[in-house]
C-alpha cells in the first residue's frame, strides 16, 4: 500500500504502518495529551494482535498472508484468498475477535492485581477506570463490533460460513451480502437522524464492503468449470529483454495493454508493468534496455488451469496481468479487466439460459 512503511516482520509477515496512522497519534497527543497518544498505541497493538489472529489461523489452512498494514480505521491483513470451505472460513473469521476477548480476559485480573491505572484525560469520554480499564473495554467493543453480520467485518464471514454449511456458497454469500447491506442502511438512517457522521461513514464502508464481496464471489462462480484459455487475451504484445524502452512505450500508446511479458529465448522472464515503464522512462530515457529494469517476477499460468484458480493467482501475485503458457510457450495474457468482462458476459448468458429453461411467462 502506498505511503506505508515496513516497521518489522513477525512470523514471516511484514507489518506496515501507514503515514496517516502517525498523524492520528500526533492529533490525539496534541488534543488530549500524552496519555491519549499512549492509549492509541496500545489500542493499535491490540488491533495488530487481532490481525495476527486471522493470519496465523489462515496459515494453519495453507493460506498465506501477504502483509498487515496499520491504518487509522484499524488493521488490514491481506490474505492470499479466503477458503470456500465453511469451517475453515469460520475459524479464520472468529480468530480475530477471539484474540480481543482473550486480551480483555488477561487485562481484567491484571487491573485487579496492580490497579486500573487511574489517569485523567486518556480519552475524550471515559470508557473505564483508567488506562487498563479503558483498554479492556475497547477490546470488548472491538470484538462485538467485528461480530456484526456484515462484510467486511468478521461477522459477515461468520454468517456466510454458517449459511454455507447448509446452502451453496454463492447463495450463502448473497444472503450474507443482503443482511450486511440492510444493516448498513439501518446504521445510515440512524446516523442521519441522530446526526452521527462517524456512524454514517461506517455505514457507507460497510455497504461498499458487502457489495465488493458479492462482486468477487459472483466472479468466481462465473469461472467455475472453465479453463484459463477461455478468458485469455490472445491479441497482445510481448517484448524481448534486449529491446529498448522505446518499443514498450510505442506498444503502450498503441492500445489498451498496460503490462507486457518480457521474453528470453521464448521463455517469460518477467512482466514490465506500466508503473515501472513510466518510472524508468522519467529516470533513464527511451534508450534503456529492458533487461536492466526491475521486471515484476511472476509465475505464468498454464492454459488448462481452472479459471477460478487463475483469478486467485492474480490476487495472490498482486498483479493486473499474468502470462498464459502452453508447454512453456507464451500463448496469451489473463488480465483483471478481461476477467471482469468475461464474468459479466458469462453471467448474462447463464441468466438467459435459466429464463429459457423456465419457459415463457403464463
Amino acid at each position: 500500500m502506498k505511503w506505508s512503511w515496513k516497521i518489522f516482520t513477525a512470523f514471516g509477515i511484514g507489518v506496515y504502518l501507514h503515514v496517516t496512522f502517525l498523524l492520528l497519534i500526533l492529533l490525539w497527543t496534541i488534543n488530549f495529551g500524552i496519555p491519549a497518544g499512549l492509549m492509541v498505541l496500545a489500542l493499535f497493538g491490540c488491533v495488530l494482535l487481532h490481525e495476527f489472529g486471522h493470519a496465523l489461523t489462515a496459515r494453519r489452512f495453507g493460506v498465506r498472508t501477504r502483509d498487515i498494514t496499520l491504518l487509522p480505521i484499524g488493521g488490514l491483513a491481506r490474505l492470499e484468498r479466503i477458503p470456500t470451505e465453511p469451517l475453515k472460513e469460520f475459524l479464520i473469521a472468529v480468530a480475530g475477535p477471539a484474540v480481543n476477548i482473550a486480551i480483555a480476559g488477561l487485562l481484567y485480573p491484571l487491573g485487579l492485581a496492580v490497579g486500573w491505572g487511574e489517569v485523567s484525560g486518556l480519552m475524550p469520554t471515559s470508557l473505564g477506570r483508567g488506562f487498563i480499564g479503558q483498554l479492556l473495554l475497547v477490546n470488548l467493543f472491538l470484538a462485538l463490533f467485528n461480530f456484526l453480520p456484515a462484510f467486511p467485518m468478521d461477522g459477515g464471514r461468520v454468517l456466510r460460513a454458517l449459511l454455507a454449511m447448509r446452502l451453496d456458497y454463492l447463495r450463502a454469500t448473497r444472503i450474507a451480502v443482503a443482511v450486511g447491506q440492510a444493516l448498513a442502511f439501518g446504521m445510515g438512517v440512524v446516523g442521519f437522524l441522530t446526526p452521527n457522521y462517524n456512524l454514517l461513514l461506517i455505514a457507507f464502508f460497510v455497504y461498499l464492503g458487502a457489495a465488493q464481496e458479492g462482486f468477487i464471489v459472483q466472479h468466481r462462480y462465473s469461472f467455475q468449470g472453465l479453463p484459463a484459455s477461455c478468458a485469455m487475451v490472445t491479441n497482445f504484445k510481448a517484448l524481448e529483454e534486449g529491446d529498448r524502452l522505446e518499443r514498450a512505450v510505442n506498444y503502450l500508446l498503441l492500445g489498451s495493454q498496460v503490462d507486457f511479458p518480457v521474453l528470453r529465448d521464448h521463455q517469460v522472464v518477467g512482466m514490465l508493468t506500466r508503473d515501472v515503464l513510466i518510472d524508468s522512462l522519467g529516470k533513464h530515457g527511451l534508450e534503456t534496455i529492458l533487461s536492466t529494469l526491475p521486471l515484476k517476477q511472476v509465475k505464468p499460468l498454464e492454459d488448462d488451469m481452472p479459471l477460478d484458480r487463475a483469478y486467485d493467482n492474480l490476487q495472490e501475485q498482486s498483479v493486473r496481468s499474468l502470462p498464459v503458457v502452453h508447454r512453456g510457450e507464451l500463448v496469451g495474457l489473463i488480465t483483471l479487466e478481461n476477467l471482469t468482462e468475461f464474468a459479466m458476459v458469462t453471467s448474462a448468458i447463464r441468466g438467459l439460459r435459466s429464463k429459457t429453461r423456465a419457459g415463457p411467462p403464463r
